[in-house]
């Protein structure tokens, strides 16, 4: 994988599993995060499937990091037990990831401001998400410094004269992971034209995403049977551009290895902003 290791692709294990991407039309892709006004869809843009090989990670997993692939796994056992109570996870959880995301990271400061919590279960609480299972990264070079500035009030301009990167962190909550797995793109493999604007639309405020469409040059790998004491972190946007990776495409898949009937993922993800 490029200047990370001297294993070749063909040594590592791999499925052929379906990936939903974007085709794009020229129409700007928009998605409600709330039931849309009479008449309006609540997604537009084109997706289809294309099958392509997704690799174990695990083999590789000593090499990934970050600034290179975009994507690391560590073990990261939590103090926390019941994923459902949202205090719990604020006055526990929280913390602990600040923390994790400091270690890997070397920031000088963390900030966790978000979480989901999602299960596959049709009977899920409000407020439960389902897994994405659309090939996408949570920030652009517009949104990400927005969100920043939403977010840190009178020291946003400060802090983003500095170099600032959106991680999130995930965690399965059920283990082993087998329904709804995260597949994650290696960032040297992807190119920017790649990469579709797309509005994520709420009640008080319209985020920018970014859709993704194929290309066949794209290196795709997942981390099987993951359990609670492992988190993957994913890049979402660094502001820095001196050639590391500056986002990880990402998305929930279906496994075709893995039976029908099998558990519902659940999860939880950690959505950070680390400042250096």
């Amino acid at each position: 994988m490029d200047s990370t290791t001297q294993i070749s692709l063909s040594e590592i294990g791999q499925i052929n599993a379906p990936l939903n991407y974007l085709v794009w039309t020229g129409e700007r892709p928009v998605s409600y995060q709330y039931e849309p006004p009479p008449g309006v869809p609540a997604r537009s843009g084109q997706y289809s499937l294309y099958t392509v090989p997704v690799r174990d990670g695990r083999v590789l997993a000593d090499s990934l990091s970050l600034d290179q692939q975009g994507f690391a796994l560590r073990t990261h056992t939590s103090a926390v037990s019941d994923f459902t109570d949202d205090r719990v996870i604020r006055a526990a959880y929280y913390p602990e990831v600040e923390q994790l995301v400091k270690d890997v990271t070397g920031a000088a400061r963390v900030v966790m401001f978000d979480h989901n919590v999602r299960l596959g279960a049709a009977d899920r609480p409000t407020g439960i998400r389902e897994p994405v299972k659309r090939v996408h990264n949570d920030y652009t070079d517009k949104s990400g410094p927005q969100r920043v500035r939403d977010l840190m009030g009178d020291e946003a301009e400060a802090l983003l004269r500095r170099r600032y990167v959106f991680i999130n962190v995930w965690r399965p909550i059920r283990e082993p992971v087998l329904s709804s797995p995260l597949a994650v793109c290696d960032a040297q493999s992807m190119d920017p034209a790649d990469l579709v604007p797309s509005d994520l639309r709420y009640r008080d405020r319209t985020g920018e995403t970014y859709a993704v469409a194929y290309n066949p040059r794209h290196r795709w790998f997942y981390f099987p049977r993951m359990r609670r004491n492992e988190v993957l972190l994913l890049k979402c946007f660094d502001s820095a551009t001196d050639g590391r990776a500056r986002l990880t495409a990402h998305t929930a898949f279906d496994d075709p290895t893995i039976p029908a009937d099998a558990p519902p993922r659940e999860s939880i993800e950690a959505r950070t902003i680390a400042f250096f």
